[in-house]
C-alpha cells in the first residue's frame, strides 16, 4: 500500500529574488480545501515565497483561472488545489481528466504549476491527503511549483542561437 511507503522529497529550492505564488483553489469541499491551502502556504513560507489565494467554483475552472493569471498578472508560479471525490456518474472522470489536462497544458506552455487537485474514491482518502500534518498534498503542490520556478529562473539566463548566422 502506497501510504506505508517511504518517498524521497527534494529539499526546497533557495531563491535570491522574491517569489510570488498564486494559489487557485476550488473549495467545493471547504474543510479539505482549507487543509490543502494551509499546507501550501506553510511550504511557500518555508521557501520565503509570498502567496495570494483566489477561489473558483470548481476543479474545471482552476486551469482557466491559472491561464488567465499566467497571461495577465505578475506571478512566478501557481498552485492548483481542489478535491474531486468519485460519485455515481462519469462526471468524476471528466473533471479529473480535463482539469489535469488543462494544468499539464499550462505547464507545457511555460507556467510553473504544482497540481494539488486531489482525485480520490472517498472523503477519508481526501482527508488523509489534504492533512498538512499528514500526506500534505497542498504542500507538495507548492513545492512542485517552487522547483519549477527555480528551473525557470536557472534557464531564463541561457539562450540558444536562433536562425542562421549570415556570412561575413
Amino acid at each position: 500500500m502506497a501510504a506505508n511507503e517511504s518517498h524521497y522529497t527534494l529539499p526546497l529550492p533557495a531563491f535570491d529574488k522574491p517569489v510570488k505564488l498564486l494559489i487557485v483553489v476550488a473549495p467545493y469541499y471547504r474543510d479539505i480545501a482549507d487543509n490543502l491551502i494551509a499546507g501550501a502556504k506553510d511550504t511557500a513560507a518555508k521557501a520565503g515565497a509570498s502567496v495570494e489565494v483566489i477561489e473558483v467554483p470548481g476543479a474545471l475552472e482552476v486551469p482557466t483561472a491559472i491561464g488567465m493569471a499566467f497571461r495577465m498578472a505578475d506571478y512566478d508560479g501557481f498552485v492548483a488545489l481542489g478535491c474531486v471525490i468519485r460519485g455515481e456518474t462519469t462526471h468524476y472522470d471528466t473533471v479529473c481528466n480535463d482539469s489535469s489536462r488543462g494544468i499539464t497544458m499550462l505547464g507545457l506552455s511555460g507556467a510553473c504549476v504544482g497540481n494539488g487537485i486531489l482525485t480520490v474514491e472517498n472523503r477519508e482518502q481526501a482527508e488523509v491527503r489534504a492533512d498538512p500534518n499528514g500526506q500534505n498534498k497542498g504542500g507538495g503542490a507548492a513545492a512542485a511549483a517552487l522547483h519549477l520556478i527555480a528551473l525557470s529562473r536557472k534557464w531564463a539566463r541561457q539562450t540558444k542561437g536562433m536562425g542562421f548566422k549570415p556570412a561575413d
